[in-house]
């Protein structure tokens, strides 16, 4: 098959290491992980830009790097080539191989700031907490501008529930993917964990997630297949996404 594979880039060395490996044919286009730190509509927008700009002539699917990620793939549509997108609240899950596990980790491991090769080197300081949905809503700005924007009642209101929350996290969870070159990035999380009194943990990720994307088959379980005409929308169930007839 020749495939498009639309992706953030920070799973940029992952998607590299198996498409390299791939039977398929893979065409690869990287977005930059800022795209988060916009609003869902705007992410959104940009990723259905990139799925009509694939030539449906020569592609048999386009695949989509991304979880659900805030609602940011809800509303993407399929327009003449089916989409595949895997059953994912967001590239953590992609990361750890598996929903189940990464909701297991979650539960088990409140308050984790995770980190992997793509998250630091792809425009994550690991000394910023600032979240992607913080951004996403106007809330990763600076007092003043708040206050411009709010008011200083509300800007006041604002910074002490982001202050609650960025206290949230204690610990640094480090991903190794494998794909690693050197013990690098996980030293520089063992940094930032020290530097904050937080705990560390080094676990063990899973390609298994990218690499059913990158060469199938896409089985239902762990992939959500859409076909032209039909958009991406969440779902509340175990499944995380579902497709429905665009309108």
């Amino acid at each position: 098959m020749r495939l498009r594979l639309i992706a953030c880039d920070v799973l940029y060395r992952e998607i590299c290491a198996v498409v390299a490996r791939s039977p398929n044919q893979v065409d690869v286009e990287f977005l930059p992980k800022g795209l988060h730190d916009r609003r869902a509509s705007e992410m959104r927008l940009t990723l259905q830009q990139a799925v009509d700009g694939v030539d449906r002539a020569a592609y048999d699917a386009v695949l989509m790097g991304y979880g659900l990620c805030g609602n940011g793939l809800a509303g993407l549509t399929a327009r003449t080539v089916p989409l595949v997108v895997p059953r994912a609240h967001d590239c953590i899950t992609l990361f750890l191989g598996d929903r189940q596990r990464y909701l297991n980790y979650f539960q088990q491991n409140p308050g984790v700031y995770y980190a992997t090769t793509g998250w630091i080197e792809r425009g994550t300081r690991l000394g910023d907490l600032s979240q992607p949905g913080l951004e996403r809503y106007g809330l990763a700005m600076s007092r003043e501008e708040m206050v411009a924007k709010y008011g200083e009642e509300n800007a006041r209101f604002l910074e002490e529930e982001i202050g609650a929350y960025k206290k949230h996290y204690r610990q640094y969870t480090f991903i190794q993917m494998g794909v690693e070159p050197d013990d690098h990035f996980e030293r520089l999380t063992r940094d930032a964990a020290r530097e904050r009194g937080w705990k560390f943990e080094k676990v063990c990720g899973d390609m298994a997630l990218i690499e059913g994307l990158v060469n199938g088959p896409w089985d239902d379980a762990r992939y959500l297949v859409v076909e032209p005409g039909w958009r991406v929308v969440s779902s509340y169930g175990d499944g995380v996404i579902a497709a429905e007839p665009a309108a």
